[in-house]
């Protein structure tokens, strides 16, 4: 077992994308059966390797100047399938800690186990925060039944990830494959940020169709961010740039979603968005250090 340490130099790198997936593990498992895969692909139009190992995403990113903060989501109740490796990620980004920030996921249905398994994977793996899918896990982030896992989190320092809004996952399928997304409304996220405000929660990709909601949660709770993955910076909606422009300028972090969105192509329609010289920086790295409560 290798534990995590930062081994990235801060101050040189420019750019920490906070919202990278490691998609199949050493074994052969995958994130998403099949179908759920397929149907991934044909949202995004994705026409590159969807299945990067670990040491792929940090040659992707090392070659790019940029660190990268990877996960998978333990999705096993809620889905039926079971996850890839959340320790190999951690292993792995052991291995490239010059670039990478491993997450760790945790199935919320699995109660005690699951806050036992948060504390041993910050402890013994050093896992730096947690991602949760909300709509793909089937369960409402508010429900008190779930608090202690917010606890352990806010017990141990880490920040948590959620993905808010639509979702790619499911997209186009009968029924959407079950996913239900109103257990992705930011707004169950705000009685967790109001309940827990030494957590620092993360409200991942434009909430659509509540971004007027996340901008408000962002606004209201000084523990609360957002990224920007999962969709092209030139699709963003207009008051969210016009927020990330001003009020929630040290709110915003740069994400992509890779590799379902290319590096490369989000940061080319970024270049491209109506934003101020001085909020850049924050937004591609200096909000994400303050997240993840690192000093540079």
């Amino acid at each position: 077992m290798s534990r995590y340490e930062y081994g990235i130099d801060f101050e040189r790198i420019d750019a920490i994308d906070f919202h990278t997936h490691v998609q199949l593990d050493g074994c052969g498992q995958h994130a998403l059966d099949e179908v759920l895969l397929n149907a991934t692909s044909r949202y995004f139009k994705s026409a590159e390797d969807q299945n990067p190992t670990v040491d792929d995403v940090a040659a992707h990113y090392r070659a790019r100047n940029m660190a990268a903060v990877v996960f998978t989501v333990d999705a096993a109740s809620g889905t039926g399938h079971q996850a890839n490796s959340v320790e190999e990620i951690a292993e792995g980004a052991a291995r490239n800690n010059d670039v990478l920030i491993p997450f760790g996921s945790v199935d919320p249905w699995q109660g005690k186990a699951a806050v036992r398994r948060i504390r041993h994977l910050v402890g013994e793996y050093g896992v730096r925060g947690f991602k949760f899918h909300p709509s793909m896990q089937n369960f409402e982030p508010n429900n008190q039944r779930f608090y202690p896992l917010y606890e352990a989190m806010a017990e141990a320092g880490v920040p948590a990830l959620f993905h808010t809004g639509q979702t790619g996952i499911g997209a186009g399928l009968p029924g959407g494959h079950g996913i239900k997304l109103r257990y992705s409304d930011p707004m169950l996220l705000d009685d967790v940020a109001a309940d827990f405000p030494e957590l620092t929660l993360i409200l991942a990709h434009p909430s659509v169709p509540w971004v007027d909601a996340q901008i408000a949660i962002a606004t209201h709770k000084a523990n609360v961010y957002i990224d920007l993955s999962g969709w092209a910076p030139k699709y963003f909606p207009p008051q969210l740039v016009r927020a990330a422009n001003t009020l929630l300028r040290s709110k915003v972090l740069f994400g992509s979603d890779f590799p379902v969105i290319q590096v490369d192509r989000w940061m080319s329609d970024f270049d491209d968005l109506d934003l101020k010289p001085e909020v850049r920086p924050l937004i591609l790295k200096t909000n994400a250090l303050n997240a993840l409560r690192v000093k540079a």
